[in-house]
């Protein structure tokens, strides 16, 4: 390997041409800060002009044994000088902090790939605790990849002991020696990571000389020290992009942006009700933060509380948003069915984990469909949407706002673990080219002699929204069936027949106003379609310009828009000889397509917790052509 005052020779060059692509990932306890490494990786990367996309994998635990493999947390990135659409298949390195990381992610590694061990971890204890019965870092076991291994640990002590930390607190800056290393592998500015530490330990300045010490020294080690001739400093060029604003952004914070925006669009305050859960507490973070524009949020005692008091708010005139994961959102559903019959606005967002019950809480899946098309008692069809990436995500809420108030209707927004927690590059839109839907209150009273009709309906047969307090304008809804148009109560079996045709008949009538389902890549003509929906979009996209590339006539759907679908959805699948719908579940949306269009659709279901990888779609696309 060149140290860093030896320039390559184009012989050296060729024979190590830089990728167009690399996957990283870092893996270690979940003490370790893998996370944390990641995220400020991800930020440089981000800064050096690259596609990118990331996918934070990490347990259930809050505080599992330390060294044993249940508590190995890893975060892996994918960047490039090309078009990224997911988080890779296999890494091309692995940088493994203690034998159970090493043990749970090896076997992820492509042949030939990169492994950084540090040795120091390596110990009998943690070796035992692993599960391996000898050091894989001093046998063949390792064999099929290539070997790069060092005391991280010591190292990191040695470059911090100047400012007396103890131990403990010492080799807690070892991430960030590791951060060191790979900014220097992939020739990162450290100077964006400095500020970072600055800030974050602006109340204790020794920890941030100490962390930046460590950065400081695992760069130095690289530019100074004969690793290996499979270490090197790789310099991936930055990739195409639209002049323009660009930043990092999680599924999470751009659905927080979105729900602001689509707010804005409307013109009314937002309440936001919500209880913690896994994955979706962090969109109640990213809100609390953003309480200038016009947003209270609340945390409440239970999900039930949490989706109660956003109906309240609605009632009052505010659009009310909650969110939650599965489980969450089975308590929901009662009061779900209350936000439908009362006919108010609200947006619920559920970002998909593992299940049944408390499942796998810290993994993506999409089994949450038929909760959200079907779920609820009574015939309560609810719009459903669904992002397909992190900053599709702030589109989808700007829509499910839109529909929420045009419509007078609670509105489902699906996300998952993996849009949730996955960062990648998002170009800050403009605004203005965002049509406005103001709301209208009704206001007027009625004629004297005649009542308040809270149920009467306008042309899309939506109801007028009335905020209560209006003066002459008192009137009672809620979740007992009413008469049409007054609203009284009435259960008679004519009212409640007319009422549950109005309902039904008002919420497929959205599809009015959504678009034409697109094809996102291929034809209309092609042999075969791939049909997705949510955080599949990224291996399904890549799967099918593989193979669209060795001439393969197969074509890429992807709906946002589930319930109720678009219009010429139908016409366009009955047009393909093929229909293959990979999910994270075991086949909910064939089951729908197959109900609402009667067509062969073709389940391909993966149900580990974890992404597809663009091989195993490429695998059954060929399988169905052959």
């Amino acid at each position: 390997m060149a140290s860093a005052t030896h320039l390559l020779t184009p012989e050296e060059a060729n024979a190590h041409p830089n990728p167009e692509a690399v996957v990283v990932r870092f893996a270690g306890d979940s003490g370790d800060g893998m996370q944390l490494t990641g995220g400020q990786f991800t930020l440089s990367t981000a800064l050096a002009g690259n596609d990118l996309a990331t996918f934070p994998d990490f347990p259930a635990e809050i505080r599992a044994p330390q060294g044993t493999t249940f508590g190995v947390s890893a975060f892996q990135i994918n960047f490039g000088s090309t078009a990224i659409d997911t988080a890779g298949d296999q890494p091309d390195v692995l940088v493994a902090m203690n034998p159970a990381a090493l043990m749970t992610n090896v076997q992820a590694l492509r042949d030939g790939g990169l492994i950084i061990a540090d040795e120091g971890e390596f110990t009998a204890r943690n070796l035992t605790k692993a599960g391996y019965a000898a050091n894989p870092l001093e046998d063949d076991s390792l064999a099929r990849w290539q070997l790069v291994k060092f005391n991280i640990s010591q190292l990191t002590m040695d470059a911090v002991k100047p400012f007396g930390l103890g131990n403990k607190e010492a080799l807690r800056c070892k991430n960030m020696w590791t951060l060191g290393l790979a900014l220097w592998m992939f020739d990162r500015d450290r100077a964006p990571i400095v500020d970072w530490l600055n800030t974050k330990f602006a109340k204790a300045p020794t920890l941030a000389e100490a962390n930046i010490a460590a950065l400081n020294a695992g760069h130095a080690y690289g530019e100074t020290v004969e690793i290996g001739a499979s270490v090197r400093q790789r310099h991936i060029a930055a990739a195409p992009a639209e002049p323009g604003l660009y930043r990092t952004v999680t599924g999470a914070e751009a659905l927080a942006i979105g729900l602001v925006a689509g707010a804005q669009l409307a013109g009314l305050p937002m309440f936001f009700g919500s209880y913690p859960i896994t994955p979706a507490s962090p969109l109640l973070h990213h809100l609390s933060r953003l309480k200038e524009y016009g947003i209270t949020t609340f945390q409440a005692e239970d999900e039930i509380a949490a989706i109660c008091s956003a109906i309240g708010a609605s009632y009052t005139g505010h659009l009310g948003i909650t969110s939650s994961s599965g489980p969450g959102i089975a308590l929901k559903g009662e009061a779900m069915g209350l936000a439908f019959i009362t006919e108010l606005p609200l947006v619920i967002v559920n970002s998909q984990r593992g299940g049944p019950s408390t499942g796998l809480p810290t993994k993506t899946e999409q089994s949450d469909l038929y909760q959200a098309v079907y779920g609820r008692n009574g015939d309560a069809p609810i719009p459903v949407i669904a992002a397909r990436s992190p900053s599709d995500a702030f589109d989808c809420a700007i829509e499910a706002c839109r529909i929420a108030v045009r419509y007078m209707t609670p509105v489902l927004l699906l996300s998952d673990g993996y849009i949730a927690n996955a960062a990648e590059p998002w170009k800050v839109p403009d605004m203005s080219g965002y049509v406005p839907f103001p709301v209208a209150f009704h206001t007027d009273p009625p004629a004297q002699g005649e009542g308040v009709m809270p149920y009467a309906r306008n042309a899309e047969l939506v109801r007028p929204w009335i905020k209560p307090g209006t003066p002459g304008l008192e009137h009672r809804i809620g979740g007992i069936e009413k008469a049409p148009g007054s609203g009284n109560i009435d259960y008679s079996a004519e009212a409640h027949a007319e009422m549950t045709r109005v309902r039904v008949a008002k919420v497929a009538g959205i599809a009015d106003s959504i678009p034409d389902q697109d094809i996102s890549l291929g034809e209309a003509s092609d042999t075969l379609a791939v049909v997705g929906w949510g955080s599949t979009y990224g291996p399904i996209h890549q799967a099918v310009r593989r193979l669209r590339a060795k001439g393969r006539k197969v074509a890429h759907i992807h709906i946002r828009h589930i319930a109720p679908m678009p219009k010429n959805l139908s016409v366009l699948l009955h047009g393909y000889e093929h229909i293959l719908v990979p999910e994270m579940n075991t086949g909910q949306l064939k089951t729908i397509l197959r109900d609402a269009f009667l067509v062969d659709a073709r389940p391909l279901n993966k149900v580990s917790g974890q992404p597809f990888r663009i091989t195993e779609i490429e695998d059954a696309i060929e399988a169905m052509l052959r």
